[in-house]
């Protein structure tokens, strides 16, 4: 494999004119509107007969983000749960849209957010694998050419021909993974992937990942596994409560939130983060 040419940096150039980028994020927020279910008091349990009451509340997600990254980059995503991170996933993969700024991406994205999603569960794992190439944009050609050899990639042995309502949580999770690293994205954006499966299966998944670190133009991981962060991304940002709080290389943005997270708990590890 030839290494990827080195891009010069274009930073001093107007936007409109760089050619380096891959993904620009630009005074970014993100608001949505979620519903749930209030309990009622004594008096209004009586009067409705015990029936609860929907409330409807709106979430300040994303609050003025703004970053750039150039091709080649491969970029980590850390915060607490709730920062914020996923949601900035499915606004770069145009799942959701700003409510205020903008997102550039230049490429095709290979989103693995919610793992399975889209996926028939009374169909076979390799009947899935096949609509999961349709889906991302493939033929039905170029995806039978490839179903062989991502069912292989699984190593589910004959399960991957048994309806995958019958998978545990683990198998699911592989043909989710195994599809998404196998469509040759621009992109690639993954969240809390490599936590899948035994210590065998995450060694070949973080190998497959470092292949399309030097393929892809470029890939965004969000993890609370710390140590994947530092090894797979040569940059990072840390979000906290939908504002960006770092942005750097993969060891100071750790650090810093360590730190911040230190000084909240005193006592905690990479695991619990």
């Amino acid at each position: 494999m030839e290494p990827r040419p080195e891009i010069p940096d274009q930073s001093h150039l107007p936007p409109e004119q760089r050619t380096d980028l891959a993904v620009r994020v630009n005074d970014l927020y993100v608001n949505y509107r979620t519903s749930f279910e209030k309990k009622p008091t004594l008096r209004q349990a009586l009067m409705r007969f015990g029936r609860g009451q929907r409330a409807v509340r709106e979430v300040e997600a994303l609050k003025g983000i703004s970053f750039e990254v150039r091709t080649g980059t491969s970029m980590g995503i850390i915060g607490a749960n709730g920062a914020g991170k996923s949601t900035l996933m499915r606004t770069m993969s145009g799942i959701l849209s700003p409510t205020k700024g903008s997102v550039e991406v230049w490429g095709q994205a290979s989103t693995l957010l919610a793992l399975g999603v889209g996926f028939n569960n009374n169909l076979s794992g390799r009947e899935n694998i096949i609509l999961g190439g349709l889906a991302a944009g493939l033929s039905r050609e170029e995806v039978e050419e490839r179903a062989n050899e991502i069912a292989e990639w699984t190593e589910l042995g004959d399960f991957i021909d048994m309806p995958m309502r019958s998978y545990s949580s683990g198998m699911f999770s592989r043909v989710s993974f195994s599809v998404a690293v196998h469509m040759e994205p621009d992109i690639l954006m993954i969240d809390e992937a490599l936590s899948t499966g035994d210590a065998h299966f995450r060694e070949k998944a973080s190998a497959k990942m470092a292949e399309l670190r030097s393929k892809a133009r470029a890939m965004f991981l969000v993890s609370h596994g710390l140590g994947s962060i530092k090894e797979l991304c040569d940059e990072a940002i840390w979000i906290d409560k939908g504002h960006l709080k770092k942005a750097g290389k993969p060891d100071e943005v750790v650090e810093a939130y360590l730190d911040f997270m230190q000084a909240k708990r005193s006592a905690t590890t990479l695991e619990d983060i």
